[in-house]
């Protein structure tokens, strides 16, 4: 692969991750608030207990909508927004050196096994999920503490530079890494999302090469194209987020602040033990109606960059 093209797979991977985030940050703000153990979820669903004094007791897990309803009205419309800088920040570096390490771990790997084989995919999604997670999981802590700071209308918000501060003060530089090890075990569902994202894209290039046999220009993509990669990317993106969902759960446990969780078996089996199998995949469905937008608009404008980029 040319220095040319690593810069395309770089600018096209930071497009893409932009767009999505932006388009799709109050569903990261409900997800987050969803996964976490944050007692103001409940508030409006309580019981008051007079042992060891007054506490409170969660009586029913909210749904996204409820969860939705309590920020706008205790947090206002801003709040929906919390974290975005540094989601900003770091999107496109992330997504920037994750298609970079994908593709060129893909070019190496066609070289030694079958090209496009579901092997080289494999690896080379490992690769590149192993890159970006290590070189961006700062901001990524910065940005979930962020928006699990539930404040009250009128009340001053932490910004990213006092949350940065609140961090090193608190854990050093090793509280900057909190949640990795959770966003390791996720590495499996960016393997599942691009062996099966390009199983389906080769099947259509084909089937779509095929329909065009008669056409002078057979390089010129169409529209319907771009179209057909958002469905591959949704479909994909959906069979592996329900398969390894509960990652995303212990990661934001995590990076809760002065929390009780230390590592991801800890996390997992306190979470189950605690709150129930079903506690895992809080925030499924949320982080579905996002992920899928998101990752089908990120794929969609990486196709079309690259495409755009290559011409």
């Amino acid at each position: 692969m040319s220095r040319r093209d690593t810069l395309v797979h770089l600018f096209a991977g930071g497009c893409g991750g932009t767009v999505g985030a932006i388009l799709t940050c109050p569903l990261e703000v409900v997800k987050t608030r969803l996964q976490s153990s944050s007692i103001t979820l409940y508030i409006s669903a309580v019981q008051l207990s007079t042992v060891n004094g007054a506490t409170m007791t969660p009586v029913a897990t909210p749904g996204p909508l409820h969860c939705l309803k309590m920020i706008l009205e205790k947090e206002g419309p801003r709040s929906l927004f919390r974290g975005l800088g540094p989601n900003l920040v770091g999107v496109a570096p992330s997504r920037a050196i994750y298609f970079a390490a994908y593709s060129t771990t893909k070019e190496r790997m066609n070289s030694m096994l079958e090209p496009d084989s579901i092997q080289v995919h494999t690896v080379s999604a490992g690769m590149a999920g192993f890159t970006a997670i290590t070189a961006t999981n700062p901001i990524w802590l910065i940005k979930t503490r962020l928006q699990l700071d539930a404040r009250s209308r009128g009340e001053r918000r932490m910004s990213a530079l006092q949350c940065v501060r609140r961090v090193h003060q608190k854990d050093g530089l090793r509280g900057f890494y909190r949640g990795m090890s959770a966003s390791y075990a996720g590495i499996s569902e960016t393997v599942i999302h691009f062996v099966i994202y390009e199983s389906i894209k080769r099947r259509i290039l084909e089937t779509r090469a095929a329909t065009r046999m008669d056409q002078e220009n057979e390089t010129t993509r169409e529209a319907s194209d771009f179209m057909y990669m958002m469905v591959a990317a949704a479909t994909s993106k959906t069979c592996a987020t329900c398969i390894a969902y509960p990652h995303e759960v212990v990661r934001t446990r995590l990076r809760e602040e002065g929390t009780k969780y230390r590592s991801f078996l800890q996390t997992v089996s306190m979470v189950f033990r605690e709150e129930g199998f079903k506690a895992l995949y809080r925030g499924l469905t949320t982080h579905l109606v996002r992920q899928i937008p998101n990752t089908a608009i990120m794929m969609a404008t990486y196709e079309l960059v690259v495409y755009l980029l290559d011409r």
